[in-house]
């Protein structure tokens, strides 16, 4: 293992963004007049795709309804949407994307031993992270019971589930849509791009500079809402991979006591977890699975998480504190390479 130690908060001077955009859009407009990028809003966020040649209003068309598409299908902030509708008994019918995901997601609960869990939905909801007002002390006893991810099964296309189970794909959805868009892309031809979904993303070929694509990571201390770039500690380069981070530092609610809930939940005791990990960021063959290998290794907390990457040869990059709060970074063998 290769550890780097770093200032808690340290001030970065890279310009390289939550979606990496500014320094992309400085490499494109000053160095590359072939790449083009589009951007937008998509899944609740803001997406970035940048592409070795011209972006056609037919390709862009076909992002702007899988975006849309996605949505109907996998939100669960959308009362309307196809996993909304299943979460509350009204069909038990699955789309295809939805299948992808409990499929993916079942593969990494199995790998975590259930510490990720995608049928914690009731949990996420009774502490107001679907939208609703938190409730900062839900009926463990009537809600642990549906959390259990080997309760689930697909059949035919339908979702076999006990009765008041559900189930929410925050945790992967994103990174399967980014890979989507990269399947769009790359059936148009495109050799070199990157897909950014809020922090998401899939990168193939070349970035404008002729180099593999080069990524942030945040410094993960509370109050970071930069979207910018300001607070970066580390730069990864990426080419043929997914990556996705995972953190406590901006989704949490704070009770009347002061106490932090943060939205990593853990499944076997329906608490919040509190954990020495601030942040894990993860590369992997396609971006849901990064994105759902974050979740598991922050709802495990440091020492389990390490011990589960070099295991699996995960390639991953660990923040956390140790016990004088100081912060420091454990990189593992898999993801030195891709360390700048």
């Amino acid at each position: 293992m290769l550890q780097i130690f770093k200032h808690f908060g340290r001030k970065c001077s890279y310009v390289i963004g939550w979606m990496v955009g500014l320094m992309v859009a400085l490499t494109i407009s000053s160095c590359a007049p072939r790449y083009q990028t589009i951007e937008g809003t998509a899944l609740g966020t803001l997406y970035r795709i940048t592409a070795s040649g011209r972006i056609t209003p037919t390709l862009q068309a076909d992002l702007t309804k899988l975006f849309e598409e996605a949505n109907k299908e996998m939100s669960v902030f959308d009362k309307n949407s196809l996993l909304s509708r299943i979460n509350r008994g009204e069909t038990d019918s699955l789309s295809a994307n939805i299948i992808y995901c409990i499929e993916m997601a079942h593969r990494v609960s199995k790998l975590s031993g259930g510490a990720y869990d995608i049928t914690i939905q009731p949990l996420v909801d009774a502490y107001g992270f679907a939208g609703d007002d938190p409730d900062f002390t839900p009926n463990l006893d009537s809600l642990l019971p549906l959390v259990d991810y080997r309760n689930i099964s697909i059949e035919n296309g339908l979702l076999v589930r006990p009765e008041g189970v559900q189930i929410g794909l925050n945790s992967i959805a994103k990174g399967a849509v980014v890979d989507m868009a990269a399947a769009l892309l790359e059936e148009a031809g495109f050799e070199s791009y990157m897909v950014d979904i809020g922090g998401e993303i899939f990168c193939r070929g070349e970035n404008p500079s002729g180099r593999d694509w080069r990524i942030g990571v945040e410094t993960p201390f509370e109050g970071n809402f930069s979207m910018t770039g300001e607070y970066i500690e580390a730069v990864l380069s990426l080419s043929g991979a997914g990556m996705a981070t995972s953190g406590n530092y901006r989704n949490f609610h704070v009770n009347a006591e002061g106490q932090k809930l943060t939205h990593i939940i853990d499944p076997h005791t329906g608490l919040n977890t509190e954990s020495n990990l601030l942040s894990a960021t993860v590369i992997a063959e396609n971006c849901a699975l990064a994105d759902a290998y974050g979740t598991m290794l922050m709802a495990l907390g440091y020492e389990s998480a390490l011990a589960l990457v070099e295991r699996e040869n995960i390639a991953a990059l660990l923040i956390w504190a140790d016990e004088t709060g100081q912060m420091q970074i454990t990189v593992t063998d898999e993801m030195r390479p891709h360390l700048e």
